[in-house]
């Protein structure tokens, strides 16, 4: 048995026993770093927590949980932004040995309503007034609810007194203490009996269309996610990770297991608008990210070039294609000969390109950064050799809430563009007749909460797991990921088109689009909805003549119009005949969240995009054999 074999199958039963193991391993090292935001808006303050310090709150919360009647696998709901106090309620609710519910903080009272009811939710940790709302708006729906913990407690009536439903996480924990003077050892016994099969997490999926279902995942998901990260590799124990993706997501969360087993610094920040920012002071060497956080630093440096004069942006332009070029001929290189070399003159180039752009980009991101990976979504393969060839390397990855977020990621140094990797040990692989990728393994979920019929759509009763994804496998175990199944638009030609590869070219051609949807189903052309970055657009119109102009009325004007008309007819240029978008409408906004264009991991909700613009759809194709 190998190594890595050894290490996943001598894999404990829980991250919570990984929590422990820690906690007693390297009690005195510094295991988070979190902000403490100054209110009058001032330069926050960041404080550290070590493994021992750390465990001192889980161990509180756990057993405040317990005080409270919380028992096995009885479900927890957390309903906050990324902080540390997330994670320390996280490893509490596991350490109780109940299980984590998991709501995004921007969910609405209805469907956080929703999902505290359907999965049975005994208590709602609450991150401010706001999340504490929702539930006390619904209360009389939830009779299962029997106690919300608000994180920040400012502004919430009835905190610690009144009925007891609501109280602080502060007085939570100092139950958990009292309640461990008299019983000293109920969190390690708890930890202790935990079984693989556990319930661990609830994680509800966004999904693009109706109710969100509930992903169960047991304990044994995150122990093994734990180990297999360790095992490959790309982190080590000097490390420091800067996470701020959301934890109510799988991405977000699975990166706390491996952190627990490796022992690295995580940085804890959800807040977006503060990435910027954090990135110099944190000095991170590894982060994690979803492909639009990549999109828009390449726009924003785009933008800045261009705001810089006609030299500037040219210089920036030859030295985006040395990037690319390098990037695709060291990485071919190194899969064929084993060394990223590159020829004498292309080396030059890039060097000269290095002095003047690509180390001021590497220093944006802190300086230190080693890699990131990407997930959650498809990047553009010619943004990631674009970061390649600037130092900044995009491990691409993939996986699914069903399989506990990572399935496949490209291996370090030896990573390949364009591709999302090679299986994590102890998974299993096979593509489908149709081409659909089917996964069988530790990670994948016990099943849909509630839903025996939709469990037993997607998983086989001998464990394969039908992802509905479409992918190629190389000879050599790198997996190509060409579209989600239900995707794959065909024309009335009987012509099949990925939309997502051709979204991807919109994205790295144009560095004025946010999002693309492009459409085509049982039409006889391709069209497309043009989303434009907002900050991005008006900086341009500030210089063309559209100063003061909101963005729906940029949008509108001529001059956009024949802007966007020319990256059109550049993509145009490098797709198949049929692939080419005939026509494209500029949409009056750009597309989020908030308007539920989007999921909370920036997935685009494409029924409901197509719904709420229909009428441009109409319009683009109103005279056509197939309109």
């Amino acid at each position: 048995m190998t190594e890595t074999q050894t290490l996943i199958e001598t894999r404990p039963p829980s991250v919570a026993t990984l929590f422990l193991e820690r906690v007693e391993s390297t009690p005195d090292a510094e295991a988070y770093r979190y902000p403490v935001i100054d209110a009058a808006g001032g330069q926050d303050s960041w404080h550290s927590l070590t493994w021992g310090q750390a465990s001192g709150r889980v161990f509180a919360i756990a057993a405040g949980l317990m005080d409270l009647g919380v028992r096995p696998e009885e479900r927890v709901a957390i309903a906050s932004a990324t902080r540390v106090e997330w994670i320390l309620a996280d490893l509490g609710v596991l350490c109780a040995g109940a299980a984590t519910t998991t709501v995004y903080p921007s969910t609405n009272a209805d469907e956080t309503a929703f999902i505290l009811a359907d999965s049975g939710s005994r208590v709602l940790i609450a991150e401010d007034a706001v999340q504490v709302a929702k539930a006390r708006e619904r209360r009389a729906e939830l009779p299962e609810l029997a106690h919300v913990v608000v994180i920040d407690a400012t502004g919430v009536e009835g905190v610690d007194g009144g009925d007891g439903w609501v109280l602080s996480l502060a007085e939570l924990e100092r139950r958990g203490a009292a309640y461990l003077e008299k019983h000293p050892e109920a969190v390690r016994d708890a930890v202790g009996a935990i079984t693989r099969d556990q319930l661990a997490t609830l994680i509800y999926t966004s999904g693009t269309t109706g109710r969100p279902k509930g992903v169960r995942l047991p304990h044994d998901c995150w122990s093994y996610m734990a180990r297999a990260i360790q095992s490959v590799g790309l982190l080590d124990e000097d490390d420091v990770q800067y996470l701020w993706l959301p934890l109510a997501h799988v991405f977000g969360k699975v990166l706390t297991a491996g952190h627990i087993t490796i022992g690295h610094v995580t940085a804890v920040d959800g807040r977006v608008d503060k990435i910027i920012t954090n990135l110099p002071l944190i000095q991170p060497t590894y982060m994690a990210a979803v492909p639009r956080i990549f999109e828009k630093v390449y726009n924003g440096v785009a933008a800045k070039a261009r705001a810089g004069g006609g030299a500037k942006y040219k210089i920036f332009k030859w030295a985006s294609e040395v990037a690319r070029e390098y990037a695709k001929v060291t990485q071919n290189n190194l899969r064929l000969t084993g060394k990223a070399s590159a020829p004498l003159g292309l080396s030059t180039k890039h060097a000269v390109a290095d002095k003047l752009v690509y180390a001021k980009i590497r220093e944006a991101f802190g300086g230190r950064l080693r890699a990131c990976v990407s997930g959650s979504a498809a990047l553009a393969p010619e943004i990631g050799y674009f970061f390649s060839g600037v130092g900044i390397h995009i491990l691409e990855g993939y996986g699914l809430t069903e399989s506990s977020a990572a399935s496949f990621v490209n291996p370090g140094e030896s990573y390949r563009t364009g591709t999302v990797g090679k299986p994590l040990p102890g998974l299993e692989v096979r593509i489908a007749e149709d081409g659909e990728i089917m996964l069988r393994g530790p990670g994948i979920m016990q099943g849909y909460h509630g839903l025996p019929e939709k469990t037993a759509e997607v998983l086989e009763p001998d464990g394969w797991f039908h992802t509905g994804d479409i992918g190629e496998l190389s000879a050599d175990g790198f997996l190509t990921i060409t579209d989600r199944k239900k995707d794959i638009i065909k024309n009335s030609n009987g012509k099949y088109i990925a939309p997502a590869a051709v979204e991807g070219q919109f994205k790295a051609a144009c560095p004025f689009v946010s999002n693309v949807l492009v459409i085509g189903a049982d039409r006889n052309f391709c069209t497309a909805l043009l989303a434009l970055d907002e900050p991005t657009i008006l900086g341009w119109a500030a210089e063309n003549g559209l100063e003061g102009k909101s963005y729906a009325d940029v949008v509108a004007a001529p001059q956009t119009q024949e802007l966007i008309e020319g990256y059109v007819a550049r993509v145009n240029e490098g797709l198949q005949r049929w692939q080419t978008i005939k026509a494209f409408r500029l949409l009056p906004r750009d597309l989020d969240v908030e308007h539920g264009d989007l999921t909370p991991s920036l997935k685009l909700k494409r029924p409901v995009v197509e719904r709420e613009f229909q009428s441009l759809i109409d319009d683009m194709y109103a005279g056509s054999r197939e309109a």
